[in-house]
Parts: structure tokens; C-alpha cells; sequence
């Protein structure tokens, strides 16, 4: 039954429209079906069917809001699926080149938290630091060490409350041009909305691209000594 489901799921994103719409909406924004037409380059009635078919297989959501009808992934872990597709959908060549435009590899969001080479460099000083360490039941999940865990607090993050959330409070999420992982989970969307909120990080109304501004640069190099 699984591998049914799973042949049905995986032929509900192979098509060529379908992955544009579902890859546009990696920056965990919600759009319209005429939005997601233009995307995905097809007609008003081809879109309608695409996204039927896409909220079928709980890949999108529909979010209704008076007349308007708007489409966003389904969840996160919706998100990490396409993540990691686009990471083999471009096998390593010899000497490795990104293809990622290059506009975002500094920065972006990946659905709800951030990707990127700041990313990658964020979640690596946490372990450096000693904060955040691998959950020894499992190493792909994160926890946070008691000197991380008021450090964080200290941020601002109310970590009793993130961890309440009905996701994995910290993962590793690998990172799509970086090759590496950087923080997923409730912890690396809780971090995202904080840059976002002392106006660190700015995102691009029209792409995932995440830009750092200097009180951005100056929290990173004053609290987790990254220079950037």
C-alpha cells in the first residue's frame, strides 16, 4: 500500500508544471492559482487541474480568504521532500559546482527557516559552541544543550514553548547548494522569525533570497562570532 501511495505522489510532482508550482512555493509563501499558472507556464484550466491534483495528494493546502483562493505546501514536510529532490535531482559532478542561482546562496529561506551558506555557518558555530548537539536516539535530530538552551533564552526564544510545537524541534536539513545541513525544525523557524523581527534579515517580496543587512552582520559577529 505504501509503495503505491508513494508511486502516486512521486508521478504528482514529476510533472514539469506541477515541480515549478511546488518549487515556488519553497519560500513558505501562499499564491494564487493565477500566480501559480504563470509559474508553471500553462493555462488558467490546465493550473486548476495541476493544483486538484497536488491538494489531492496533500502536497498543497487551499486557503480560502473571501473570493480568493490561495495555495501554499502542505507542510513542512512537504518542504524537506522537495529539498532533498532537488538536491539528487542534479547529480555531483567531479568538482562540485552549486547550481543554485547564485543570488541565493548567501542566504534564503527554505520554506520556514533559512538555507543558505549563513545557514550552514550558523548551524555549524552552534555546534561549535557546544549548544546544540545530535539527539543520541537519533542523529539527524538536534538538541539543546543546557548552555544552549539560555543562550536561546536569552535571545528572546521562549524554547518551553518551541518545543511544544507538533514538529521536530531541531533537525538537520540539508542544504540544497551548500551540501551541508543547516537548522530545520521549529528551532530553525523560530531563529528565522527572530532575525526577521530585530531586523537582521530581510526577504525579497518576489524570491527566497534573504539579505543581511549591517545590524544583521553585527548581531552575528557580537553573538555567535560569525563574520560575514
Amino acid at each position: 500500500m505504501q509503495d503505491s501511495r508513494l508511486a502516486s505522489v512521486a508521478a504528482a510532482i514529476a510533472e514539469p508544471a506541477r515541480a515549478k508550482m511546488l518549487c515556488c512555493l519553497l519560500d513558505g509563501k501562499a499564491r494564487t492559482a493565477t500566480e501559480l499558472a504563470i509559474v508553471g507556464e500553462v493555462s488558467a484550466s490546465t493550473a486548476s487541474e495541476h493544483l486538484a491534483r497536488l491538494k489531492a495528494e496533500q502536497l498543497l493546502s487551499m486557503l480560502a480568504q473571501g473570493r480568493h483562493r490561495y495555495y501554499r505546501l502542505h507542510n513542512h514536510d512537504v518542504a524537506s521532500a522537495l529539498e532533498a529532490l532537488l538536491l539528487i535531482a542534479a547529480p555531483p559532478k567531479n568538482t562540485f559546482t552549486p547550481n543554485t542561482p547564485h543570488y541565493l546562496h548567501a542566504a534564503r529561506t527554505c520554506y520556514d527557516h533559512m538555507a543558505g551558506t549563513l545557514a550552514v555557518r550558523l548551524h555549524n558555530r552552534l555546534f561549535e559552541l557546544g549548544w546544540l548537539q545530535p539527539d543520541p536516539s537519533d542523529t539527524a535530530q538536534y538538541l539543546l544543550s543546557s548552555d544552549g538552551k539560555a543562550a536561546m533564552e536569552k535571545l528572546g526564544l521562549d524554547i518551553a514553548e518551541i518545543s511544544k510545537k507538533r514538529r521536530h524541534f531541531a533537525c538537520a536539513c540539508l542544504d540544497w547548494s551548500e551540501r551541508s545541513p543547516h537548522i530545520g525544525g521549529a528551532l530553525g523557524a523560530a531563529l528565522l522569525q527572530l532575525a526577521k523581527q530585530r531586523g537582521w534579515v530581510a526577504q525579497d517580496l518576489d524570491s527566497r533570497r534573504l539579505q543581511i543587512n549591517s545590524a544583521g552582520k553585527n548581531a552575528l559577529q557580537s553573538l555567535f562570532g560569525i563574520s560575514i
